[in-house]
């Protein structure tokens, strides 16, 4: 038998895993609606955010249906399985950028040069011209992390983050915004953005980096708003089935 690469598997993927397995032994079955998210993260001691990763994954494979305000609910599998979603989370990608483009944040401030806070500006001036989130607002908000990111004069830098950033064009990240990004949300992404340029501007790398830290970290707060209004009964027990539940 010839030897195989051992891949790793990320964690939302083995609970992603899970669920399906428990699908398709009929612990749940079509329409049944499953456990809240924390009830889920609780039973299977992991954080809400990797439920959220899970739980999504098995959306865009179109097993699982999220209706914001009722629950998640086990839909009819699609004839032609799709391709399981594979790679870096959401939350692990917002993770890796917040470390990354706070400490990119502060060397821009140290370095940044009036025509630097010239680019940084027609960004920004674009950005509030925008209502709603969408492609061009995207492109924005691109176009402004990798500005920031060409400041310190490390093209390696400035395409890292242009690849992280464009993690978020996968159908993954995309499902998850359709969800959490409205008119608020992105009034509130602009003036984080404002926050951080204002740091940059002034020259002052310790408020620069925490302004991006709190920028990515506030985008991963919006992100785990809970897709269930209502309060759930929780268990004690370690098992998950729906018999439990």
């Amino acid at each position: 038998m010839p030897i195989e690469t051992i891949v790793p598997r990320r964690l939302y993927r083995q609970v992603a895993d899970q669920l399906r397995q428990l699908f398709d032994s009929g612990e749940y079955v079509v329409g049944d609606r499953l456990p809240p998210e924390r009830e889920l993260a609780e039973r299977m001691g992991i954080s809400r955010p990797t439920i959220r990763e899970a739980l999504i994954a098995l959306e865009v494979e179109g097993r699982v249906r999220i209706r914001v305000g009722s629950g998640i609910y086990v839909v009819k599998p699609p004839p032609v399985p799709p391709v399981p979603t594979s790679g870096e989370g959401p939350f692990e990608l917002l993770r890796a950028r917040e470390f990354l483009e706070s400490a990119i944040a502060e060397e821009a401030a140290r370095l940044a040069k009036p025509a630097d806070v010239a680019v940084l500006d027609e960004i920004l001036e674009k950005m509030a011209s925008k209502a709603n989130p969408d492609h061009v607002t995207i492109a924005l908000d691109r176009a402004f992390h990798t500005a920031i990111a060409t400041i310190p004069g490390n093209a390696v830098l400035t395409r890292v983050v242009g690849e992280l950033f464009d993690q978020r064009l996968t159908p993954f990240f995309e499902r998850l915004s359709s969800y959490f990004e409205d008119p608020t949300t992105w009034q509130a992404a602009v003036e984080e953005h404002r926050h951080i340029r204002d740091a940059i501007a002034a020259g002052d790398m310790v408020r620069a980096k925490a302004a991006m830290r709190n920028h990515l970290g506030k985008s991963q707060e919006r992100f785990s708003r809970s897709f269930n209004k209502s309060k759930s009964r929780t268990t004690s027990e370690g098992t998950f089935s729906r018999h439990s539940a």
